[in-house]
């Protein structure tokens, strides 16, 4: 399988898994979503926002490679966050809006990039305004790290508020081959 073939499994597994996660999230009370659970962004409604806040930033990084103009143009009404913890909703339907939005996006992002593409570095800043450059695909890979590292975390916080988000393993979307 391509690095690009990967990125594109990557996408699919995001989607995949964030339509798990709202839906689970969709069955509790707005104080459940709310409720201070000890997390590092505190409730499960606050978990779901850092995930969308770090993916708009990062789609706006993204969006300064030379060949992502779709991209650039697709996500140009989106505010930059100023906070990794800042709330963009305080409550799930807008939330979900967003995030379905945003999934369009990453999966239509990484469906029109090549392997040429990956290749390139790409220079951004940090939230601070320190300006860095790295590989794209490593950035990418790191990208959806971020993604999976904390919907780990708000699968938890769901589990122990009574939700249970079932199979969250990506083996579950990667195809069976038959053994020669």
């Amino acid at each position: 399988m391509s690095q690009l073939a990967h990125y594109q499994l990557l996408a699919r597994y995001n989607a995949w898994m964030n339509d798990k996660l709202y839906a689970a999230a969709g069955q509790l009370s707005p104080q459940a979503l709310n409720e201070d659970r000890g997390a590092f962004f505190t409730s499960i409604l606050g978990t779901l926002n850092h995930i969308a806040v770090a993916d708009i930033v990062w789609l706006k990084r993204f969006a300064g490679h030379p060949a992502c103009h779709e991209l650039r143009q697709a996500i140009s009404d989106l505010q930059q966050p100023v906070a990794l913890d800042q709330l963009l909703f305080e409550t799930l339907a807008p939330l979900h809006s967003l995030r379905s939005r945003l999934d369009g996006h990453i999966s239509d992002w990484v469906a029109a990039l090549t392997e040429q593409d990956l290749a390139q570095v790409l220079a951004y800043s940090n939230m601070q305004g320190v300006p860095a450059q790295r590989p794209y695909a490593s950035l990418m890979l790191h990208f959806f790290n971020h993604q999976t590292h904390h919907r780990g975390q708000a699968s938890t916080l769901l589990f122990q508020a009574g939700q249970d988000v079932g199979v969250t393993d990506l083996l579950a979307l990667v195809a069976n081959v038959d053994p020669l």
